[in-house]
């Protein structure tokens, strides 16, 4: 394993800092407090003519609400902010960690304009991996390993039809300026993934299920819908923010890399047919997390690995399945 200098990690955290100010700073009302099922929430209140709106911006956290008591200096150094982004990008970039190519790039821009991220949407798969270089100051091979032509974004349906909120303008429209088209499903008219006309890029959506089936859900905050897939509310509870390097930088929201390493585990023996190829992938990106975390934040790790073993017995087989394949990994975890 190796790691990215100290310069280059303190650059990223900049970089990230920069990114949830800016978010931050574009509140066109008041920020106001809900109180939904236990949780308390953000929203910007403001007003479009003669009708209030209220724009989602998070869940309460002291970091989320001291940036809400800074906004009007946040909104005045904005263009300064933007700058200084972009020659941290640069400097990220000369520094080896991986950037985002234009049609990822612009994709993520585009999502993120329109408050995918904003509204829970969490980028999963390894789109999310490659974005742990940052998280855990690490170097990620730009191999195969982290190599992909699939951007997928996953959100809970509670979530999502909890906020009262939806995206800026239709996720069609905006793919469709970037030139993506809807992928027709079989059996369902719901439209959950869309392909890229001029390349092979496929951007689809996923969301937890909590049926014995897998089906097609809709979620009405993103407008679209969904596949949804067992085992994936454990991947992408208590998400965090990242920096992905595209021009002067994308603030995504990524799961929590001790969750992602052992989803990967449950995901590498679920893999079924032609995807049974892709589990040595998601065993090496497990391993590559798993090395890092048991040296860095081995008590994160070992409550991660402690919590799925708990969820029942389908987790614990998945998982022993794989590290069965996997013995340096698993005696690192057996070690924790």
């Amino acid at each position: 394993m190796i790691r990215h200098s100290l310069i280059a990690t303190s650059a990223y955290l900049d970089l990230l800092r920069s990114l949830q100010d800016e978010q931050a700073s574009n509140l066109r009302g008041t920020p106001t407090r809900e109180f939904r099922n236990g949780r308390t929430y953000w929203y910007d209140v403001h007003r479009v003519g003669t009708t209030v709106r209220k724009t989602y911006i998070g869940e309460d956290t002291p970091e989320l609400a001291d940036r809400l008591r800074r906004t009007l200096a946040l909104a005045q150094d904005r263009q300064a902010r933007s700058r200084k982004r972009t020659e941290l990008v640069r400097t990220l970039r000369a520094a080896g960690m991986l950037g985002m190519d234009a049609s990822i790039g612009s994709l993520l821009a585009t999502m993120e304009r329109l408050g995918v991220f904003r509204l829970g949407g969490t980028l999963v798969g390894t789109q999310a991996f490659r974005l742990y270089e940052g998280e855990l100051g690490i170097r990620i091979p730009g191999d195969e390993l982290a190599q992909t032509g699939d951007v997928d974004i996953a959100q809970f349906e509670r979530l999502s039809l909890a906020l009262g909120d939806q995206v800026e303008e239709p996720l069609a429209d905006g793919f469709r300026a970037l030139d993506f088209a809807p992928v027709p499903s079989l059996g369902s008219r719901s439209v959950w993934k869309w392909r890229q006309t001029r390349s092979d890029l496929m951007v689809e959506f996923l969301t937890p299920s909590f049926r014995p089936e897998e089906d097609i859900r809709d979620l009405p905050a993103l407008g679209v819908a969904a596949q949804s897939l067992h085992f994936l509310n454990y991947l992408i509870a208590e998400p965090i923010k990242a920096a992905a390097l595209y021009r002067s930088g994308v603030l995504v929201q990524i799961p929590r890399p001790e969750a992602y390493a052992i989803h990967k585990l449950i995901v590498a023996d679920r893999r079924q047919g032609p995807d049974r190829l892709k589990a040595r992938k998601d065993m090496a990106q497990a391993a590559l997390l798993i090395e890092a975390l048991a040296e860095d934040r081995p008590d994160e790790l070992r409550e991660a690995y402690e919590d799925a073993l708990d969820r029942g017995p389908q987790w614990r087989a998945h998982i022993g399945a794989t590290l069965k394949r996997m013995p340096e990994t698993a005696a690192r975890l057996a070690a924790l």
